[in-house]
């Protein structure tokens, strides 16, 4: 958590994963809420308890399909079942089709005249919810669990929103405190780089060091110090860790920053007089436990007791004394605080009134979960529910469908258009056609439809593939400024029960959208493929044509165009067929009789010239 998360109060990110090996086995701990950094932003980030409170569903949401009808336990909530053949798709927003008062049309028509021949004005990043609220959510977590990894999926509203993945070979290491040595320091890109025990040493930038930042970081950070640091996002490609100095120890309620003096109440706690009651505690019971360290009151404490603040106040201190007493005691490079597994931290930072059952299908890990959440939120233990049906619990809930088309670059939309998503390193593109969709009034409403559907499947695609860093969209050419406002608007909504810190900035003339997405690992298209050995991540490979004439370019090398003799070319099967079409071109062209074979071990572009 960095110093302006921690000035600006609230969180939004994917809680951090545990990492390899094991210091502190005590509960209650939860990522700090990070901020979208916009003020619109905050409000819409927040999850509001009492809109949000899950729904008594009727016996038609109820319904259990044939993979579920094993299961059976009387307690408890059962929990809903998409229906077969796939989750509902998104719907267009009610508001795109309203018809405006006739005199608002025409005011609206000449200040579209007026925008079309103005820079565009900056939109608000976030726009605050209409009033009235949201809509109800209701969340379903689903926990598979195996010998050799962790899949986690976020059901909203019968669609998978949200996976999560841990893989026993690559542990997580987010949240993770450390005592490292420094390796490097590096004025000329204000860095320096830090040796943790790993293989890749961790990089700390000037804004993520103690002190005043407004110096050198040479001035800050001397070769061979040693120093506590906590990683912030993972390894990514070719570059290390990310890690910070300002460490925050987060519980479900509070997050502990001993490196900071101030006390803050989340800015998405709207009610004035919840503030004021949770600062005044809190201030109190920081000055007699704190010692005047900082502590940031987490959304999650909307209406908890004094008593409950302050058994977590208690254990955060506990925990941060311990680690200090190993920084004290350890040799450097030294693992000194470890996270939570995956599946205590979706206990500890996703488990709300508003999520209606979290189905684990591990036994033991059921009960350790009920036991942890029983410590820190007692009132949702019956939530926490074992699953025992025969069928496996993802494929009883159609999400491996849903996990194997995440691989797919193109994504329908519902009225018939598409978007495409390229994964670069850093950046992803997207592109939104109208693909058959024609629409029944003008193009550009037809235009705008298309748009406004694909910028709510582009929030729920970014969430669920994990994309992050930076995030440029396509959007079809609009000409009205007021159309390009409401698919901004639109996207700005989708995102918002997104936990990630997203940035959007305006929508150009052109129809693109530039945004940024908080990236603290890989995506999931990336952690589930390797780069594909026949064209070496390009994803293409040459043409049969392109193949062909290169291969007549080389026989003709090899014999210097001189006629007689035979030549055996051995091919892949598939170019094989392609050559085998043209071969007389190909003799006309060498002056040679040739003799196609196959070869099923050759790769696409290779091949075999043998002269006979």
């Amino acid at each position: 958590m960095d110093e302006n998360d921690k000035k600006e109060e609230v969180k939004g990110s994917a809680a951090p994963e545990s990492a390899p090996a094991a210091t502190n086995s005590e509960p209650p701990a939860e990522a700090p809420e990070h901020e979208a950094h916009e003020p619109a932003a905050e409000a819409a980030a927040e999850k509001t308890e009492a809109d949000s409170a899950p729904e008594e569903p009727g016996a038609e949401e109820m319904g259990m399909a044939e993979a579920l009808a094993q299961f059976e336990n009387p307690q408890g909530p059962k929990p809903h079942r998409p229906p077969q053949g796939g989750h509902p798709q998104h719907r267009p927003q009610p508001h795109a089709h309203q018809r405006r008062p006739q005199h608002g049309r025409e005011r609206d028509r000449g200040r579209d005249r007026e925008r079309d021949h103005e820079h565009e004005r900056p939109q608000p990043q976030r726009p605050p919810r209409p009033a009235g609220g949201r809509r109800p959510v209701k969340v379903e977590i689903l926990a598979n669990t195996s010998f050799e990894e962790t899949r986690i999926g976020v059901i909203e509203n019968g669609r998978l929103v949200e996976l999560l993945w841990e893989r026993k070979s690559a542990q997580s290491i987010v949240g993770n405190i450390y005592k490292g040595v420094v390796e490097n320091v590096l004025p000329g890109i204000s860095s320096a780089f830090i040796n943790i025990g790993f293989e890749k040493n961790a990089y700390l930038y000037i804004s993520d060091a103690l002190g005043d930042t407004r110096q050198p970081i040479d001035h800050l950070l001397k070769k061979g110090q040693q120093t506590m640091i906590q990683v912030a996002k993972e390894a990514i490609g070719t570059k290390g860790m990310k890690v910070t100095m300002d460490v925050s120890l987060p519980g479900r309620y509070l997050v502990f920053t001993p490196f900071q003096k101030e006390i803050s109440v989340s800015k998405n706690i709207m009610d004035p007089q919840e503030r004021s009651r949770l600062g005044e505690i809190v201030n109190r019971l920081a000055k007699e436990n704190l010692q005047g360290k900082g502590v940031v009151v987490r959304t999650e404490a909307e209406g908890a007791t004094e008593a409950a603040l302050l058994r977590e106040m208690k254990y955060l201190w506990r925990s941060w004394e311990a680690i200090e007493r190993r920084f004290e005691s350890s040799p450097a490079p030294a693992l000194l605080h470890k996270d939570l597994d995956l599946t205590m931290q979706i206990a500890r930072d996703m488990l709300t009134e508003e999520v209606y059952v979290y189905f684990l299908d591990n036994k033991e890990t059921c009960q350790e979960v009920v036991d942890f959440v029983n410590k820190i939120s007692p009132e949702l233990k019956e939530r926490v529910r074992h699953y025992d049906g025969k069928t496996p619990i993802f494929s009883a809930f159609n999400l491996e469908a849903e996990i194997e088309r995440l691989r797919q670059v193109k994504v329908a939309l519902p009225s018939g258009g598409t978007i495409v998503i390229q994964e670069a390193e850093s950046l992803c593109a997207i592109d939104v056609n109208t693909g058959r969709f024609t629409g029944s009034k003008s193009q550009e409403e037809t235009v705008t439809m298309t748009n406004i559907e694909a910028a709510q499947e582009i929030a729920h695609q970014l969430r669920l593939r994990n994309i992050g860093g930076i995030v440029v969209i396509d959007f079809i050419d609009m000409k009205k400024a007021s159309n390009r406002n409401r698919v901004m608007e639109s996207l700005a909504d989708a995102v918002q029960r997104d936990r990630a810190k997203i940035r959007i900035l305006p929508i150009t003339r052109l129809g693109l959208i530039e945004m940024t997405r908080e990236r603290k690992r890989e995506s999931t298209v990336s952690l589930m493929t390797d780069e594909c050995p026949e064209c070496h991540g390009a994803g293409r490979v040459l043409s049969a044509e392109s193949l062909r004439i290169r291969v007549q370019r080389e026989i003709f090398e090899l014999t210097q165009g001189r006629p007689g003799g035979q030549i055996r070319l051995q091919l892949h099967p598939q170019l094989a067929d392609a050559f085998k079409e043209r071969q007389a071109m190909i003799e006309k062209n060498v002056h040679r009789s040739i003799r196609i074979q196959t070869d099923p071990m050759l790769a696409w572009e290779d091949y075999r010239i043998i002269l006979e």
